[in-house]
């Protein structure tokens, strides 16, 4: 049974959902993942414990869902830009990326999730199956449609690709996340892209 499936089978009210999510966002943001608790979370949104144990069966997937709905407004990741321009629509994407890393509640969140991936391998899948998959699907499909177009070498390996243009960032962000900036996300583009680009 996924983590989607562990339910009673009551309908979410989305008002309440929302509110949940919210307030998970805030704890986690302001405690850290080891301060959040399902406790916390209840008495802040207004809730019945029970409410977000019926939703969510443990405090990684209620931080996943608080995440995908800070960045995604909880619905499906959208695609990458592509007004002809790979270079300005790649560096546009990452600069995007620096920006939320740049928030500290964001990056509290995110370090915190990603922690609990490390140890957890059901909210792994959880995480794969539904914002790493999907995200990198849009990234090959924007890089196929510019080997399409001829700016990227037709022998490319598009996974690969995905790596060399992305990668660099959530490793600097890692490590030192002080060193993320708009300028050095628009490097790593243009770095990458050269040797990427068609011969």
């Amino acid at each position: 049974m996924t983590t989607e499936q562990r339910s009673s089978g009551r309908r979410r009210n989305p008002a309440t959902r929302a509110a949940i999510l919210a307030t998970a966002f805030d704890v986690v943001a302001e405690l850290g993942y080891a301060g959040l608790t399902m406790e916390k979370v209840a008495s802040r949104a207004g809730v019945g414990k029970q409410t977000i144990y019926r939703w969510w069966p443990n405090k990684g997937v209620l931080v996943l869902d608080a995440v995908l709905e800070r960045t995604a407004g909880g619905g499906e990741p959208v695609e990458l830009p592509d007004t002809g321009d790979l270079e300005a629509d790649l560096a546009a994407v990452l600069v995007a990326t620096v920006g939320e890393l740049a928030d500290p509640g964001f990056d509290r969140a995110l370090r915190g999730l990603t922690a609990a991936i490390i140890e957890d391998a059901e909210l792994a899948r959880a995480y794969h199956e539904r914002l790493d998959a999907p995200m990198r699907e849009l990234k090959k499909r924007r890089l196929r449609r510019a080997q399409e177009a001829g700016q990227l070498d037709a022998d490319v390996d598009l996974d690969l690709a995905v790596d060399l243009v992305f990668a660099p960032v959530a490793q600097r962000w890692t490590v030192r996340s002080g060193d993320l900036t708009p300028e050095g996300a628009r490097a790593v583009v243009r770095s990458a892209l050269r040797g990427l680009a068609a011969r």
